[in-house]
């Protein structure tokens, strides 16, 4: 350390407002990362459309519906995420100042894998090469898959992995080691890339939890954040304190109030990360919403449709009846019970008791499934969505 600290400081120039946004450094690992995902995103992309146009008669707008431009934005602000994560300023800087490694965390744990997730990396996946995308849909509605995807075990990893970084020789161990520094970014990117993927579902996932769960789990992931960012501003012990006294930076703050700066820049910066997430989860909710409505309404059309034209039906047997002899119209009437049981003029109904009325022309009396399930459709007195199993369950579930 005292050889070192003879040295001087050997980093890069003192950090302003303008060295923010034009400082780069070279990182051929992560650049050749995002360059091959890009690259593979783009492929699938235009492979989809252009199969979408051929079978629709190169219909832009039919191939335009197959994989929309929003996922392709969403891949790319991801991709332009860790990029500069690790290629502009906070990947120059993060070595030297404690709340740009802050930055750093926050933009590769939270943000990037938000946006690769509203990508849909996996739906594309599967659609482009069909005969892999079957071994990967069943890889991800294993059981191994769901047990390690299950929401409290995918939180902790989310929470587990910073903590670890930053309390053990581990955060200043990628500052040596250029094998540990990719390591140490990937290991940010993918619990959290798996966090968002099973809690947005856009993409097939293991096991679709309710929307409950994930606003639960929200709280949970903000909770974290911010004990994380508390527990870094409360620490007596400067982290890495003997790297940072061996680097000499001679400018900037000093090494206390940058590692408060640090804590605060993860719990408060990654507590706003959580809007967006918010956000892409209302909207993502409306959406299935929206389409489970239309479902409904699709359904309802056809069960009003089936039961007019039973009606139609059962009148059209009633009229044709009325020309037959008595006898024949009395079969009618025995082979339709729904049809209306009008008496004709001057005709007395038999009853065992005259305090009894007929039984009225309903399917609420029939013996049929169908016909009961019409009648439940039909009480005025109750809610159509009370009989509908699939609202039954979502209140069961609230």
């Amino acid at each position: 350390m005292a050889h070192v600290l003879a040295g001087g400081y050997h980093g890069p120039p003192q950090l302003t407002v303008a060295r923010g946004f034009t400082e780069w450094t070279f990182d051929p690992w992560m650049l050749g990362l995002i360059l091959l995902l890009g690259a593979a995103y783009l492929v699938g992309f235009y492979r989809l459309r252009g199969r979408a146009a051929s079978e629709q008669g190169a219909s832009e707008r039919g191939a335009a519906e197959v994989w929309p431009w929003t996922r392709v934005v969403n891949f790319g602000l991801g991709l332009a995420i860790i990029a500069i994560a690790t290629l502009g300023s906070f990947g120059t800087y993060f070595s030297v100042l404690f709340f740009m490694r802050s930055f750093q965390t926050i933009l590769l744990l939270l943000l990037a894998p938000l946006f690769l997730a509203l990508g849909r990396p996996l739906s594309m996946a599967i659609a482009v090469f069909p005969r892999a995308g079957r071994r990967l849909d069943r890889a991800i509605h294993s059981r191994v898959a769901r047990v390690l995807t299950f929401p409290a075990i995918t939180t902790l990893a989310l929470i587990a992995v910073p903590f670890a970084m930053y309390f053990t020789t581990w955060y200043t161990a990628s500052f040596h080691s250029v094998a540990v520094r990719e390591l140490t970014h990937l290991a940010l990117m993918t619990p959290g890339f798996v966090f968002f993927w099973t809690l947005l579902r856009v993409d097939p996932v293991p096991k679709a939890y309710s929307y409950a769960v994930s606003l639960w789990i929200t709280g949970a992931e903000v909770i974290g954040d911010a004990f994380l960012g508390l527990a870094v501003i409360a620490a007596t012990n400067l982290i890495g304190a003997g790297y940072y006294h061996a680097l000499a930076r001679p400018w900037g703050p000093s090494l206390g109030t940058d590692q408060i700066l640090g804590g605060g820049t993860l719990w408060i910066f990654g507590d706003l990360v959580g809007l967006p997430f918010l956000v892409a989860q209302l909207i993502q909710f409306i959406r299935e919403d929206e389409s489970e409505a239309a479902e409904i309404d699709a359904e309802l059309d056809a069960r009003e449709a089936a039961r007019d034209a039973a009606r139609a039906a059962r009148k059209a047997a009633a009229i044709a009846a009325e020309g037959k002899p008595a006898k024949s119209r009395a079969a009618a009437r025995n082979a339709t019970p729904e049809a209306d049981a009008t008496p004709e003029p001057g005709a007395t109904p038999a009853t065992s008791n005259s305090q009894t009325p007929p039984a009225p022309a309903d399917a609420s009396f029939s013996s049929d499934p169908a016909d009961a399930e019409d009648a439940d459709l039909d009480d005025p007195e109750r809610p159509w969505w009370e009989s509908d199993p699939r609202f039954s369950e979502r209140f069961r579930q609230l």
